[in-house]
């Protein structure tokens, strides 16, 4: 599945030549189209040995160069406090919850929305890219 998007958005996480998990992110279109959602999962073997903040750290900055982008988000469970830590880690920030929002195993669960916002500094580039006005 991965190797057939195009563009390339989902990336296998390899390790020791074993898979070792999988991180991607989903372009949006029209007026959402400075914006992807990023999620990502790791084998329990491969937990707490910062994997997975460095592997979000470089294609959250792998999407926003080659894409134009001005957010990336993520919405873990509120539960998941370990993928809070790897998001912060990676210089997202926390923006809401989001009650209700989610369904897991049968039960309705709230999420959190972290997002990375790029500075201001790109809007000149980014409307050039995107020929905007």
């Amino acid at each position: 599945m991965a190797r057939g998007k195009d563009p390339e958005t989902y990336f296998a996480i390899e390790i020791g030549g074993e898979a070792a998990g999988g991180i991607g992110f989903s372009l949006h279109s029209d007026v959402e189209r400075v914006s992807a959602e990023i999620g990502y999962w790791l084998g329990e073997p491969f937990w707490n040995l910062g994997i997975m903040s460095e592997a979000l750290t470089f294609v959250t900055g792998y999407a926003i160069e080659n894409h134009a982008l001005t957010r990336v988000y993520a919405v873990p469970f509120a539960w998941n406090v370990a993928s809070h830590r790897i998001l912060e880690h990676a210089g997202y920030q926390l923006e809401s919850r989001m009650r209700r929002s989610a369904i897991k195993d049968g039960e309705i669960i709230d999420q959190l929305l972290y997002a990375h916002v790029t500075g201001d500094g790109r809007q000149k580039e980014l409307r050039k890219l995107l020929d905007v006005q």
